[in-house]
């Protein structure tokens, strides 16, 4: 799978496949309900927690109305360091930017911590076409990395892999171990990982990382790991980039520290992470390690074009994961359904943003609208309504599948004329209740095999809401 070669026009049969797959099933099962709990509990100690999201809803739409002198101010930090900041418009100048920096240094080997942009700009393929190896360190992104996939989540890449699926994989990559070695365990899969991805850090001439922020009063990049392969990614080689999105910047210290309260807690349920790493700039001559050539490589890829209209509020995601770990459709079919490099309610709205929604279009229908995603949304992002603005540019666009722009006139015809909505409601709750004989549900309904192929179809019990109401006057 490519990060140039999106799927999401695919997402219905996508989905099909995901939801007829067994692994996939168990793995989501498995892990999503860890996620929610975990949320909860973190909110629920936190008594302020919904004050501090307020305060960062506030403080990106700050920066999103004043992006520009931001980024000047965070370039002019990063020259001061003595790093270089590199303007991509879109992600093939981005991957332009990296090889010619990995090409100066000489480099045959690219460590990588987890990057959710490098992904977007299809970082690895690209490298690899041009004789550079990108290693990922990240354990989910390792894993993903050896089955060829992208990331079917954004904080946990292989959440949709089983645990027999990562000792098979194993047992095909590392050919050098005992054959008979036990990895039937969690303990033993994650040592023979450390020990295999230990004597990848000391080969690479370049390191690659993401950001969680960008901080435009100091000129630093922060990641927020739990493995600490991000900071040897970034620490042991010659050369780090950083590679980020321009909507990643925070005006200062405070702020990030804002941003970092409700960012773990929404994400994986910790107070914060194990390991949140400041970078600024190359090593200094009295530092004892750290890289001598530090880039940051900027992207826009489709950004500034959200600015001021109705996606711009989608610009204040932190990647945190929260609303796809609450969403019952990502629950049913993972990531990889959605087809690009963002899943989820984040992805529906995001993917038809920055690859169009020709492409993108069926991915905002990919939602029940019951709102959860909205309600854990650290920074307060009303998803749903952006995906209504999808639905709506897809129609306009005549893209919306002939089926239900039929069903939409005929709906539009039955809710103007409330005498046929009536009749149509009424006629419709009796032959649903019939047909149900009094079990309250339907296994099987004409032109609701999409329904009923998973769950039961709740049927009437008994006169409609209209009905009642006209009957009680």
């Amino acid at each position: 799978m490519s990060a140039h070669a999106p799927t999401t026009p695919r997402f219905k049969q996508n989905a099909r496949e995901a939801l007829a797959n067994k692994n996939i099933q168990a793995a989501m099962g498995n892990a999503q309900a860890g996620f929610v709990a975990k949320r909860a509990a973190a909110r629920a100690a936190l008594p302020e927690f919904d004050d501090i999201r307020d305060a960062a809803r506030d403080l990106k739409n700050h920066v999103l109305a004043n992006l520009d002198a931001y980024l000047e101010r965070y370039e002019a930090k990063v020259t001061a360091a003595g790093g270089h900041v590199h303007w991509a418009e879109t992600a093939e100048d981005a991957q332009r930017i990296v090889l010619d920096i990995c090409r100066e240094a000489g480099a045959k080997t690219v460590n990588k911590g987890k990057s959710m942009i490098s992904e977007e700009c299809g970082i690895n393929d690209f490298l690899e076409e041009h004789g550079v190896r990108a290693q990922e360190t990240d354990l989910g992104e390792y894993i993903i990395q050896l089955r060829h996939e992208m990331p079917s989540h954004i904080i946990a890449p292989a959440v949709h892999v089983t645990v027999p699926e990562v000792e098979a994989e194993f047992r095909k990559a590392h050919t050098h171990l005992d054959p008979g070695r036990n990895l039937a365990e969690l303990p033993s899969l994650l040592a023979e990982a450390r020990g295999v991805l230990r004597e990848k850090y000391f080969g690479a001439e370049v390191g690659i990382t993401g950001a969680n922020m960008l901080i435009a009063e100091t000129g630093q990049s922060v990641i927020v790991t739990n493995e600490g392969n991000g900071d040897l990614s970034q620490s042991l080689p010659r050369v780090h980039i950083v590679m980020a999105s321009i909507e990643k910047i925070v005006p200062t210290l405070e702020d990030a520290s804002t941003v970092l309260r409700v960012l773990a807690r929404s994400a994986t349920g910790q107070e914060i992470t194990v390991y949140t790493t400041f970078s600024s700039g190359p090593r200094r001559p009295e530092d004892p390690d750290g890289p001598e050539e530090y880039h940051v490589v900027l992207l826009d890829n489709g950004r500034t074009g959200m600015l001021g209209t109705e996606f711009q509020e989608m610009l204040r995601c932190i990647r945190c994961g929260a609303c796809m770990n609450h969403c019952p459709v990502y629950q049913s079919v993972g990531g990889h359904a959605y087809g690009w490099v963002y899943p989820g309610p984040m992805g529906a709205v995001l993917t038809p943003s920055l690859i169009g929604v020709e492409k993108g279009g069926q991915l905002p229908n990919a939602s029940t609208f019951c709102g959860r995603c909205e309600s854990v949304c650290p920074m307060r992002i009303p998803l749903p309504k952006m995906m209504r603005h999808w639905r709506e540019r897809e129609f306009e666009k005549n893209l919306t599948p002939s089926a239900a722009r039929w069903g939409l006139a005929a709906w539009r015809f039955l809710g103007t004329r409330a005498w046929a909505y009536r009749l149509v409601t009424a006629a419709s709750a009796r032959a649903l209740a019939l047909a149900a004989m009094g079990k309250g549900r339907l296994a099987r309904l004409p032109m609701g095999g999409g329904w009923t192929a998973h769950r039961d179809f709740p049927a009437p019990q008994g006169r409609t809401f209209q009905s009642q109401w006209r009957g009680e006057r």
